[in-house]
């Protein structure tokens, strides 16, 4: 294991999150939040040296830099993260307990939106908007936002994003990764820039606009008011709706855009299911709800609500604009299922990705066919291109590893003594990084309730579920940090 090499990564992870604490600390100085904004300053103070001596260039060392150090590096990384993020909310004395805010930062940088507050507006503006901004950092992935602006030589760029970004396999859109991590972000600041123009527009106030915008661009789902998106205009929450299935699409999909290949674009078949996905799933929910729920309020009614639940749990957003949890029986089971699909890899989205589920079911399909015609060759094709085999296995393993995951951590969880659907649904809330559950854990509850055990247990989850498990699951894993391999 080269430490050195890893311990330079953690100081410019340090080094990003003293910088971004500037502006809540701002917010909170202007608006007189006295027990808050010197925290602030205490942190970026101890935490920005911190880092610039992590990252001197005479701690840096040429050497072995594989995917195990990429692992340990992103693993650790995102530890350290959530665990300096969350000095501010403890320190204030806004959140006396460091557990709970160690939840509360870990599912804003993870991008989940799961809760422990009942009067979240209790936190101050200041504090909320850090809570928030941890999403939209969270969202493209914070080593991303390293390797776009870190010039550095060596293969170190594409095992970082390997290990950082979401979905079965990571390519680079220009031949340069460092290129590529750029682009992923001019696009991803764009994106959010007119969508906080878009929700002023609609009549949201600055604040909000700024906050939900965050939000939804990384698909968090935290919110500065204690009613979540119910109090919104209809038009605010039409657009948070079109911008939620838009951040869950592939960015890979916007970068042909950009470059005029619109026929490449508009073939992705990962993009193609996803909508497909989307439409077939407002049909159905929006009729059921609008026969056993709304009938009094109109079919439009629920076909407002439908689309804008099932875009907030299929690209796992999390947001809310009605109490889900009251819906039909086989609406609910819908809901539950697109928090296990999620959205396209390469987005901002949780979940097992589209083109994982893809991959998975041309494998099942093939095995099948092989069944039947042993001697047959029947390459597994995505994209229009050969899946190597490599990838295949990585989707397998993964499924494997996942399973294992939330068998353990329901198991652990369950001897808090709640009811099974509210444990099960919060593990796959938080290790799908949805945010809401249900019973309990639904849209108009939170994760309070549970024991210190099962709160660390679901953070685990959640750092787990937005890393794509393995760099987690290799820091449990004790020859990661022998010496030689």
């Amino acid at each position: 294991m080269n430490f050195r090499i890893v311990a330079y990564f953690l100081g410019w992870i340090l080094e990003v999150e003293a910088a971004s604490m500037v502006i809540p600390m701002i917010i909170s100085m202007a608006l007189g939040e006295s027990d808050v904004w010197p925290w602030f300053l205490i942190l970026i103070v101890v935490i920005a040296p911190l880092g610039f001596f992590l990252t001197r260039k005479r701690l840096f060392r040429k050497g072995n830099f594989y995917i195990r150090e990429g692992y340990a590096a992103t693993g650790l990384g995102w530890l350290l993260l959530s665990s300096v993020g969350a000095l501010p909310f403890f320190l204030s004395g806004r959140m006396p307990n460091y557990v709970d805010c160690l939840f509360e930062t870990a599912s804003g940088f993870t991008t989940t939106g799961s809760s422990v507050l009942s009067d979240i507006e209790a936190l101050g503006k200041g504090l909320l908007f850090w809570r928030s901004f941890t999403h939209w950092l969270g969202g493209m992935g914070v080593l991303v936002l390293i390797l776009a602006i870190l010039p550095m030589n060596g293969g170190y760029h594409m095992q970082l994003m390997k290990a950082e970004s979401p979905g079965p396999s990571v390519s680079k859109l220009v031949p340069r990764v460092m290129d590529t991590a750029k682009t992923l972000y001019l696009i991803y600041i764009a994106m959010t820039v007119l969508m906080i123009l878009c929700y002023l527009i609609s009549g949201m106030p600055l604040y909000d606009a700024v906050c939900i915008g965050f939000g939804t661009a990384g698909t968090g789902g935290f919110g500065v008011r204690n009613s979540g998106m119910a109090d919104y205009s209809v038009g605010s929450q039409i657009l948070i709706t079109i911008f939620m299935y838009l951040f869950g699409v592939n960015f890979s999909f916007y970068y042909l855009l950009i470059r005029r290949k619109f026929r490449d674009a508009f073939k992705m078949e990962e993009v193609r299911v996803y909508v497909g996905i989307i439409l077939v799933n407002i049909l159905i929910v929006s009729l059921v709800t609008w026969r056993c729920s709304y009938q009094s309020e109109g079919y439009l009614y629920s076909l407002h609500h439908s689309a804008f639940t099932i875009g907030s749990m299929m690209s796992t957003t999390g947001f809310a604009t009605v109490d889900f949890d009251t819906w039909p029986e086989i609406a609910r089971l819908m809901m539950v299922l697109l928090m296990f699909t999620g959205a396209c890899a390469g987005s901002t989205g949780g979940g097992l990705k589209i083109s994982r589920l893809m991959l998975l079911f041309k494998e099942a399909r093939k095995e099948l066919h092989m069944l039947i015609h042993p001697q047959s060759i029947r390459p597994i094709k995505l994209e229009g291109k050969v899946v190597e085999h490599a990838v295949m296995r990585s989707a397998s393993n993964y499924m494997i590893i996942y399973i294992m995951i939330f068998i353990i951590a329901f198991l652990i969880v369950s001897i808090d003594g709640y009811d099974f659907t509210t444990n099960f649904t919060a593990v796959a809330a938080t290790v799908n990084n949805i945010g809401p559950g249900l019973g309990l854990v639904g849209p108009t509850q939170n994760f309070g309730m549970y024991s210190m055990r099962s709160k660390l247990v679901l953070t685990f989850c959640m750092l787990a579920g937005r890393l794509e498990l393995l760099p987690m699951v290799m820091l449990l894993y004790p020859r990661t940090w022998t010496k030689h391999y």
